[in-house]
């Protein structure tokens, strides 16, 4: 009896562990720029493909009319697996730095967004991202040092935290990294590149302020997601100056109920994989 007692207290506590880690690991870690990082070449005009990746997408991206990409993991054969893995040992081998800013963040993107799917993919069958790595006190695979570029070793999170949000310091890279969760921006179904980069960063803006996952009214409460209470230092200063941001890619009536909005806010987030069955 006190054998029985004792699993389910442990299964229970396990449980409520997890629930409350959930919504504590993601808090934002400080944007330091990693300096090694923060050279560039402004006077090349080279490229870097990334054809490999718009491929896969192609093939494993829906688009649903919520208005929300899924990915199709379950249908990724060992022959694609391995085009993926391919293609981010070719953006390994490249140094970034010989690039222009341009070219530069649409790599960091690129390979940010294709390492996460990855990883999924490596641990898949998986209900979470939360699932992957980490220890017991730091859920998830985004301190995990998958990459070797230029001879340094990188984590996703070195990628965001570390090159992305301190070197560029524009805040639609928020809308752009795809963490494979449901209320994460959506991954894009265009790969970034130098000549699209601007575009793309206002699209993927506008598709998340605009869809319920970034913002949702209901009457006078306003609900935000979480990305925003995480990372609101870089959206402004304060919560007023944070919806006024936000309005910028807002349809007309959403950004004049943003800029106008007196009460609380509210924020949520679905860790649920961002999987199409």
């Amino acid at each position: 009896m006190f054998t029985r007692i004792t699993n389910r207290f442990g299964k229970l506590l396990s449980i409520f562990c997890l629930s409350f880690l959930a919504q504590v690991v993601y808090a934002a870690p400080a944007a330091k720029a990693i300096t090694f990082w923060a050279d560039s070449n402004e006077a090349s005009s080279e490229t870097i493909s990334h054809d490999a990746w718009q491929d896969l997408l192609d093939k494993y991206l829906v688009s649903t009319p919520s208005g929300v990409n899924l990915f199709k993991y379950s249908a990724v054969p060992g022959t694609d697996r391995e085009t993926l893995k391919h293609y981010i040992k070719t953006l390994e081998v490249i140094d970034p730095r010989r690039y222009n800013r341009n070219e530069q963040m649409a790599y960091w993107i690129n390979l940010y967004n294709a390492l996460t799917v990855d990883v999924i993919l490596d641990a898949y069958p998986v209900k979470s991202i939360l699932k992957i790595g980490g220890s017991f006190f730091s859920l998830g695979p985004w301190n995990e040092k998958y990459l070797n570029v230029s001879g340094q070793k990188l984590s996703l999170n070195d990628i965001e935290h570390g090159i992305l949000r301190p070197i560029w310091k524009d805040s639609r890279i928020h809308y752009a990294v795809n963490c494979a969760s449901y209320s994460c921006p959506n991954l894009s179904d265009k790969v970034f590149t130098g000549k699209n980069i601007d575009d793309q960063l206002a699209e993927t803006a506008k598709s998340y302020v605009n869809n319920p996952r970034g913002i949702t009214v209901e009457g006078e409460d306003l609900l935000l997601s979480k990305i925003f209470d995480w990372y609101q230092t870089d959206f402004g200063t304060n919560e007023k100056e944070l919806l006024k941001e936000l309005a910028k890619h807002a349809e007309p009536a959403l950004a004049k109920r943003l800029t106008e909005h007196k009460g609380d806010i509210d924020y949520g987030y679905d860790w649920d994989l961002n999987e199409a069955k």
